[in-house]
């Protein structure tokens, strides 16, 4: 439709209403405002600008025959698309004889800090955590680093300056610990954003750009050399600590698996007459069931062990037959025998050198051994075996290696020939 301008002109299209816009403002306009004054979107929406530059969204409608106004929050937490969604919603609700105001009291006293929505998604989570160790760790790390930052903060509240300043500490003095505290931030707030807690980006996002740059060096458990091992076996079998306490570090030693695979092992996971040990998927770090062969030597050390159990439903009771082994076991059999140097999970790298320096067994079977999972997905898409005959054969020759007497240059020599015609069988 043509009409006449101002100047007499004729103009074509709809007249702008310059009183009531719509959606006149854009992403873009929203970020580059500077100036402290108020920009109106349309329908009652505007941005407030005030003078420090700070950001924030407000409402203008009304209610019950009287305007008023309510604010819709920071546009770091709520961008432009979802101010509009929260401002139509309240004004349908108004409309419909409702109380905007009085609902957004309500959802303000509903929304949780921090804190408690940590406690929520760890509970919920709970069942997912390996083990009760890692349970408390994941909210332990909450509690120490987040919590006195922002954890009485609401959650729909809290912006990435507060993050940056809990991780800042600890980024380059502890670079695991805050990297996993990262994640689990990060996971909460998803967890608020999904329950409709908190709208807009995750502040956790973007952050590492900031954070001081780190070179990851991996943290090695301390190992025994391979060379030693003979001598520290004999000298585990004289230590002065509970029998079940050094069996179970033998058969550790003996089997290259973890210390809580052992720790936790009943006697139902045994096959003797099979020689071999079943471990369930619950207990592996891969999730997935792992079947070890036992050697003469580790089926010597679980006869004696059950016959010590009694009635245990554990393999390898502690001095409670109705308990396991404590997790300071193997740590303070280490230091009974004064080597607090090296670590019980560090035998697993001990295997593990001796198999690439002293045998011509191929890595697979190493690794199939180890129960590590095949980093290649290709490879482990195509590659089911499991290598168990030939894990049979090193891990005979592996226990007749760590058990003999102490080696001497010659016996070095004799382990590798033996590793080599075990292969070639």
């Amino acid at each position: 439709m043509a009409r006449n301008d101002s100047t007499g002109s004729l103009r074509f299209g709809k007249p702008r209403d310059q009183h009531h816009p719509h959606n006149r403002l854009s992403a873009i306009e929203v970020r580059n405002k500077r100036a402290p004054g108020r920009y109106a979107d349309g329908n009652g929406l505007y941005l407030l600008v005030d003078p420090k530059g700070a950001k924030r969204w407000l409402l203008r409608t009304v209610v019950d025959g009287k305007r008023c106004d309510i604010g819709l929050g920071s546009i770091r937490l709520v961008p432009l698309a979802d101010a509009r969604l929260e401002a139509a919603r309240l004004r349908r609700m108004a409309r419909a004889g409702g109380d905007p105001l009085a609902s957004r009291r309500q959802e303000r006293r509903s929304v949780p800090t921090f804190s408690e929505a940590a406690y929520e998604v760890h509970e919920q989570h709970s069942k997912s955590f390996r083990n009760p160790k890692h349970a408390a760790q994941w909210l332990a790390s909450l509690e120490a680093i987040a919590f006195p930052v922002f954890g009485d903060r609401p959650i729909d509240q809290i912006e990435s300056d507060e993050v940056l300043k809990a991780l800042t500490p600890i980024w380059t003095t502890t670079p695991e610990t805050a990297r996993r505290t990262l994640q689990r931030i990060r996971l909460i707030f998803e967890w608020a954003r999904a329950s409709r807690h908190r709208r807009g980006d995750n502040p956790v996002d973007g952050l590492t750009k900031v954070l001081p740059k780190i070179s990851a060096v991996p943290q090695h458990h301390a190992a025994l050399p391979y060379a030693l091992l003979p001598a520290f076996v004999k000298q585990l079998r004289s230590a002065e600590a509970l029998e079940h306490a050094r069996l179970a570090f033998e058969f550790l030693i003996l089997t290259a698996t973890r210390t809580t695979e052992v720790r936790l092992a009943r006697p139902s996971e045994f096959d003797v007459d099979a020689q071999t040990w079943t471990i369930p998927a619950e207990r592996m770090k891969a999730h997935r069931e792992h079947q070890v062969p036992l050697s003469p030597r580790c089926v010597e050390i679980l006869e004696r062990a059950l016959a010590l159990a009694g009635d245990s439903e554990f393999v390898f009771p502690g001095r409670w037959l109705n308990k396991p082994l404590s997790e300071m076991a193997f740590l303070m059999l280490l230091r009974r025998l004064k080597r607090e140097d090296i670590t019980a999970h560090g035998f697993r790298s001990t295997f593990r050198d001796w198999c690439g320096e002293q045998t011509t067994f191929p890595t697979a079977v190493v690794e199939a051994a180890l129960a590590h999972a095949n980093k290649n997905k290709v490879e482990a898409a195509y590659l089911r075996t499991t290598f168990f005959e030939h894990r049979r054969e090193l891990m005979n020759v592996w226990a007749a290696f760590a058990t003999k007497e102490p080696a001497t240059s010659a016996d070095v020599v004799s382990i590798r020939s033996r590793g080599t015609r075990a292969r070639r069988k």
